[in-house]
């Protein structure tokens, strides 16, 4: 398949608001693709390389050679040349880094130079998310798309089942399972403003359980004997950043499990550190140490647990891991009670609750009603899509963010929300600066527009109505809590959650 069907395809996807024809341009594409570019043609579809990293930017993409005048760059030559990129290093590296994008670009016409640079820097805004790649791979494949969710959570993506469901269908779909030491999706928590909503979502009329929700970063911890692998929410390997958990994992009684968690960095007190401290922890090894605590078991020793109820998970859990490094949860149908433990929770330091109904199984990777968070004070997880430059004391940094909650009926695939320049240190205005000018993508006076790849964590008072924005809503009193690199915008909050906020 040529490069040239690849963005033919994006570029119909990206000219249409219609979720029913995005589907089916894509649908179109797979159906013509042979077995063995199943793989890249899904992650093209869905605007990723199936490289996570090649050593380009923005900046080594500027200058570019004169274009092809007809497409002859096959897909496979596309993602041949990636992968040999994504393995250079060392003296000499950079060199050849740029002799491989001349050879490269120069073969692809000016609308494929356009489509590799964007896919590269992560600006292909053709509104293709997973969810809809994950519907046209259902019905290319004559599959059931419930059995590709499935098969794509447990497997981690839905680049790895694309073959499975062409060349096997629902049976080999089926058979795709937990496997210990390849991490799957986490399952994820819908919010709620107060604890008694939350015990009414969840637990309908019966008990829950209230796990105490940490300000770390989650954690994902397989064992296999003697190997250990630990995992991020977006499913990074940061095994090897962690030596404090590996050794807590195999000091565990049993051979193989798969933990679901949180890393926290914690005061000399037991109090847990700014989630900064953590944060960094995690991206880089550093002196800073970091505790685990866990409050799920996916598997243990043979046994997948994904869909036992949650309490006769925790029943495991609390066999196979010391008291020292669970989550402190309380299992109650008393708000009062519930009240009371999150008040105390509160009071230690932590974030807030997470409301569970205890007959639910693991959901991995989706966002539903059987796990509620609480927090004290309302947040939302936006995107940046631009930065203005700041003046008087903040003259030279990149100040006031412009925020964007996510929006598949948008052509970008986000809607602005509003703007806020509150809750910035001095380092955060530092940090934010060399950030986002690594981000940029072009700039209006004093804006600077920016790849929409950073999440921020944003406190509001509320939501209100504004024709000054598109959504015709704004944020109320905005202010930055921190950034979420732990975060891709994938995950980001919907303009549909910011809307029922509204509603309420």
């Amino acid at each position: 398949m040529l490069l040239h069907d690849i963005v033919t395809t994006s570029g119909a996807v990206a000219a249409t608001r219609s979720r029913k024809a995005k589907v089916a341009a894509i649908v179109e594409l797979l159906a013509r693709a042979e077995v063995d570019e199943l793989e890249v043609v899904t992650a093209y579809l869905g605007g990723t390389l199936l490289q996570r990293r090649t050593g380009l930017g923005w900046r080594g993409l500027t200058t570019l050679p004169p274009p092809a005048e007809s497409p002859s760059l096959e897909v496979r030559e596309v993602d041949a040349a990636f992968a040999a990129l994504s393995i250079l290093s060392g003296a000499g590296s950079q060199a050849a880094r740029s002799a491989a994008v001349v050879e490269l670009f120069g073969r692809a016409t000016a609308e494929e130079q356009a489509w590799l640079r964007g896919v590269v820097t992560g600006e292909v805004r053709q509104g293709a998310l997973d969810a809809l790649v994950q519907e046209a791979v259902a019905a290319a494949a004559g599959v059931h798309l419930t059995a590709v969710r499935r098969a794509a959570m447990l497997s981690g993506s839905t680049v790895s089942v694309a073959r499975t469901a062409f060349t096997g269908g629902e049976e080999a779909l089926a058979a795709v399972g937990l496997e210990v030491l390849r991490p799957v999706l986490p399952m994820l928590a819908s919010s709620a403003p107060s604890v008694s909503e939350a015990m009414t979502k969840a637990g309908k009329e019966g008990p829950v359980s209230i796990d105490t929700k940490l300000d770390g970063i989650r954690i994902q911890v397989h064992r296999d004997g003697d190997t250990v692998r630990i995992a991020t929410r977006t499913l990074e390997d940061i095994t090897a950043r962690l030596p404090e958990v590996v050794e807590v994992a195999l000091g565990l009684p049993a051979s193989s499990f798969v933990l679901d968690g949180e890393a926290l960095a914690l005061d000399e007190s037991g109090r847990p550190r700014p989630f900064q401290e953590t944060a960094s922890r995690t991206a880089q090894a550093s002196g800073v140490h970091v505790t685990p605590y866990f409050f799920d078991l996916l598997h243990l020793d043979g046994t997948d647990l994904l869909e036992a109820p949650l309490t006769e998970r925790v029943a495991a859990l609390e066999g196979l891991v010391p008291g020292e490094h669970l989550t402190e949860r309380v299992v109650t149908d008393d708000p009062e009670e519930a009240e009371t433990f999150v008040a105390r929770v509160l009071a230690a330091g932590h974030e807030g609750v997470v409301v569970k109904d205890p007959s639910a199984p693991y959901d991995a990777g989706r966002r539903g009603a059987s796990w509620v968070k609480v927090k004290p004070v309302h947040t939302l997880d936006l995107v940046v899509l631009a930065v203005e430059w700041g003046s008087g004391r903040r003259r030279g940094w990149l100040s006031n963010i412009h925020l964007g909650a996510r929006d598949e009926s948008n052509e970008s695939g986000f809607v602005m929300l509003g703007k806020t320049f509150k809750g910035m240190t001095d380092e955060v205005l530092a940090w934010q600066t060399e950030r986002f000018l690594a981000l940029e993508t072009h700039r209006e006076g004093h804006v600077v527009h920016v790849r929409p790849e950073q999440v921020v964590e944003i406190a509001i008072d509320g939501v209100q109505r504004s024709p000054r924005y598109p959504a015709g809503m704004a944020l109320r009193f905005a202010r930055v809590v921190r950034y979420r690199d732990d975060k891709t915008p994938a995950e980001a909050d919907t303009v549909q959650t910011v809307r029922e906020l509204f509603e309420r």
